[in-house]
């Protein structure tokens, strides 16, 4: 039997704005269940700070908890990988940073894409290195330490968050740039790298300025420059490279926040609205910024900064890291 044309051209209508109509109703629903955030260390590091700070000013305007999972090991490519097979649904995130989105793809034959596998979300915030030393370093400034470094070669330990992290690179290129040698000893995450640095097992490290914050304050650990161009607010007493006697010896860590590959775009404009309106509470900024950690201007937290920025980062310094010979282990 044949329909009418207008009953015909009806029941068309009707089928082409159905999968519309449901998008639409998945995008009311979305979040309908608690998020999973994955940390791809050990808690205690930075990352895992500004995730937990994170998740929680996200929750209120997703209506939904953020449940934060921590999943450490080689350098944070085990929790990524997780992520990266995840169903792509928003249901699974991760926290990553210049170690698993960009050193990890210079140093692991990795099981995944750094590239094409993920969907940015938003970019968080960046913290400077810190140089800090164990509290019985006999040196008092950067410069004695240098000096101590020089008068005892291949004798200092210096821990860091693992082989490719920004605290491995940073040793590389300060043997470098001051002429010193020492031991590299990687950890499976700042985290359990600062507890030993505390306790005194190892001389040093340079890691973020979240990973050590708390010890410096406490007078645990003593600290002897910031590897920025200015001072931190959190930190006003310690001096830059700069006034140390190292200049333009810069690095900072910064975060960001990915989704599997295939998410829908309504969920990840969903997630980055929930992140922006996190980012400008002043609770959140509050204990970002005392921790060590400055925010990104609102208009470099779209998902676009973020691809656009670890774009970049890939092209920069996958050539460097193979050129100074940084290898997994």
């Amino acid at each position: 039997m044949r329909l009418p044309r207008r009953h015909f051209f009806r029941l068309l209508a009707g089928a082409t704005a159905f999968p519309a109509a449901s998008r639409l109703g998945w995008a009311q629903t979305y979040p309908s269940r608690p998020i999973t955030m994955v940390i791809p260390y050990p808690p205690g590091g930075a990352t895992d700070v500004v995730a937990r700070i994170l998740g929680q000013g996200m929750n209120a305007s997703l209506g939904q908890p953020v449940i934060i999972e921590n999943r450490g090991g080689a350098n944070g490519s085990i929790g990524v990988g997780h992520v990266a097979h995840a169903v792509a649904d928003g249901y699974t995130l991760v926290v990553g940073n210049w170690n698993t989105f960009v050193a990890n793809g210079a140093l692991y034959s990795l099981p995944y894409d750094l590239k094409n596998d993920f969907l940015p979300i938003a970019l968080l915030s960046y913290a400077p290195v810190l140089i800090t030393a164990r509290k019985t370093m006999p040196a008092n400034d950067l410069q004695q330490f240098i000096s101590w470094l020089k008068a005892n070669p291949d004798k200092a330990i210096d821990g860091h968050a693992g082989i490719g992290s920004i605290g491995h690179v940073v040793g590389i290129f300060f043997q470098k740039e001051t002429g010193t040698r020492f031991q590299l000893i990687p950890y499976r995450g700042g985290g359990p790298a600062v507890q030993d640095l505390v306790a005194g097992h190892i001389d040093f490290i340079m890691n973020t300025a979240t990973d050590t914050l708390a010890q410096v304050r406490a007078g645990t650990v003593k600290a002897y420059a910031v590897t920025a161009k200015s001072r931190l607010s959190a930190l006003p007493d310690i001096p830059t490279v700069d006034e140390s006697g190292l200049p333009n010896f810069y690095f900072s860590q910064w975060f960001g926040l990915w989704a599997p590959k295939a998410t829908p775009n309504y969920i990840i404009g969903k997630l980055n609205s929930a992140v922006v309106k996190a980012l400008v509470d002043p609770v959140v900024r509050h204990q970002l910024a005392d921790s060590g950690e400055e925010t990104f201007p609102p208009a470099q937290q779209t998902s676009e900064a973020l691809g656009a920025l670890h774009g970049a980062e890939i092209e920069k310094w996958w050539p460097i890291i193979q050129a100074a010979g940084i290898k997994a282990e």
